[in-house]
């Protein structure tokens, strides 16, 4: 196996807003709100850019590896949500924190962290690396419709990021599918404004750049998918899920965790949930709970740590982790 996580690090915009907040101006209230999701509150981007959350989680990464920029083979950044079309978002990172490795995004959806485990661990088994930062960062406030309350009340924003180190054990396993859907979940591109395109604006429509998702269609699929790829990794690895230490899930909705959790059998106080204070950040989910548990030393040398992401595409990532930030 390639990899060990050396150190993690995330960043939050200062600015929390609360369903409170948001029953002001939408036909909804707390009640409503954390009932069907789980969500209390969501940070969103005032001041800051997804540009400033990145590279402060990634020196953070950085500050908790012992790594300094100037080490890293390879920066990869993950999101969907990125502050332009190109450069890769993670260029942009690369040049705020003064490394000179090159450096590319992956666009997995919500997914995208096991995704970017996966470029990583290819990399490494290839010999070409020996320091590897991982960056999932999200602006999921640009994507939502605010005058949607199916929609706007489930995002936020945010940045979280891991350094990889070559060798060690992980990952046990690592497991990335795609079922081709664009319709699910799905956020047209702007149209531009070129005098011979017949379908990118009429295309729009009335819903803009905006979101769209079928909340149905996605609770079955994140459900049925947890369950089948977990039990799918206890069979091929011959670990029991009673044996896994922590399971992190991408923080969609607190409903598909606790539907997930209860079809499993898992013990639920192994499972992080973040999402009443985060809501849902995208491929930032995944790293940035891990960052969660890191800081409040809840994660042992030696621990198993299993991590399951879903998303637009319809995409899915499965990893079994053994936490290991430092080697003999």
């Amino acid at each position: 196996m390639s990899f060990h996580i050396m150190g993690t690090g995330s960043a939050l915009p200062r600015r929390s807003v609360t369903n409170d907040e948001l029953s002001a101006f939408l036909e909804t209230d707390d009640e409503w709100i954390t009932t069907r999701t789980g969500i209390k509150s969501r940070p969103v981007c005032t001041t800051e850019t997804l540009d400033d959350l990145a590279a402060e989680a990634a020196r953070r990464a950085l500050e908790a590896a012992g790594v300094t920029a100037a080490e890293l083979d390879y920066i990869i950044c993950t999101t969907c949500s990125a502050e332009r079309v190109t450069p890769a978002e993670a260029c942009v990172v690369q040049q705020a924190i003064g490394a000179t490795c090159p450096a590319f995004d992956v666009n997995g959806a919500c997914a995208g962290y096991v995704f970017a485990l996966d470029v990583a661990d290819g990399l490494f088994c290839a010999g070409r690396a020996e320091r590897i930062l991982v960056v999932s960062a999200e602006k999921m406030s640009r994507m939502a419709d605010w005058t949607d309350r199916a929609i706007c009340v489930l995002f936020g924003d945010g940045a979280a990021a891991t350094v990889l180190g070559r060798g060690g054990d992980s990952p046990l396993y690592l497991r990335t599918t795609t079922e081709g859907d664009a319709d699910v979940i799905h956020s047209w591109a702007p149209a531009g404004n070129s005098p011979f395109d017949e379908v990118g604006a009429a295309r729009l429509g009335e819903d803009g750049t905006f979101m769209q998702m079928r909340g149905r269609e996605v609770f079955k699929f994140a459900v049925t998918h947890i369950v089948s790829e977990l039990q799918l990794m206890e069979k091929r690895t011959g670990v029991a899920l009673s044996d896994v230490d922590h399971f992190v899930f991408h923080q969609a909705n607190k409903r598909i965790i606790d539907a997930g959790v209860e079809r499993l059998g898992l013990d639920p106080s192994r499972v992080i949930v973040t999402i009443d204070h985060t809501a849902n950040v995208s491929s930032a989910c995944i790293p940035l709970s891990l960052d969660t548990l890191a800081r409040d030393d809840a994660l042992k040398p030696g621990d198993l740590v299993a991590l399951f992401g879903f998303g637009s595409g319809l995409v899915t990532g499965t990893c079994l982790l053994r936490w290991q930030p430092a080697l003999a």
